[in-house]
């Protein structure tokens, strides 16, 4: 079924073991992109993990492949991340892709790991006209429930991200070799699920396997801003 179309939702029951997630606060969602072969990037790295540690922050780390011809192989470099930051650029009119990079909501960008920067951009995620969207997990399934107060733009997606919380990294060659380098919200898997327009409430239930968290973003395209987040961990 299409996500633009009407679905009807149902009432839930809330079962032992059910972890849920409102979007009440409408946490800021920050993607940094990074890579184990830039020795710029530690610094960056750190920082994504202290402002994790906020209740209003929902924290990605992308680690990107264009690095790897230096000496190290990124052991979670992604393809897909290289390319989901140069749309980015191109979006923005940019002609280059650079790390580290922090991008915020979708929409501004932060070089390096220069904390008061960051701390100007942050902001609830969609605004006051924001999506509605909550996330219920039962075991192995994330149930999406979302509805908007208005049309959304044509295209926009709706994404479930899932990431690991922490690991560590000996570095072995490259500009890092010799460093043992620990990485939180590392991004494992980062999917589309259709799109959809608002005109009608969301609802959908996708597998949700292990005990990873897992991250649902509604962005516009482009990619453009982000316009709801929520996280069930």
């Amino acid at each position: 079924m299409k996500l633009g179309m009407v679905v009807f939702a149902v009432a839930m029951q809330v079962l032992p073991g059910t972890v849920m997630a409102q979007s009440a606060g409408r946490p800021a969602v920050i993607e940094l992109y990074t890579s184990q072969g830039c020795s710029s990037c530690p610094p960056a790295d750190a920082l994504l993990a202290q402002v994790a540690e906020r209740d209003d922050v929902i924290a990605l780390a992308l680690h990107v492949d264009y690095w790897d011809y230096i000496g190290w192989k990124d052991t979670f470099g992604n393809e897909r991340f290289t390319a989901r930051q140069k749309a980015y650029a191109r979006a923005a009119g940019e002609h280059m892709v650079y790390t580290p990079q922090m991008i915020v909501n979708g929409r501004a960008s932060v070089v390096g790991a220069d904390g008061a920067d960051l701390a100007e951009v942050l902001a609830p995620v969609g605004g006051d006209a924001a999506p509605d969207l909550r996330l219920t997990r039962n075991g192995e399934t994330l149930s999406i429930r979302a509805t908007s107060a208005m049309t959304l733009p044509e295209g926009t997606v709706v994404q479930l991200v899932r990431y690991i919380p922490q690991a560590d990294v000996a570095v072995d060659r490259g500009e890092n070799a010799g460093r043992t380098i620990t990485y939180t919200h590392v991004v494992m898997s980062w999917v589309v699920l259709g799109k959809w327009n608002g005109t009608a409430p969301l609802s959908l239930t996708v597998p949700a396997e292990g005990d990873q968290p897992a991250v649902v973003l509604i962005q516009a395209p482009g990619p453009g801003p982000i316009l709801a987040a929520a996280e069930v961990r």
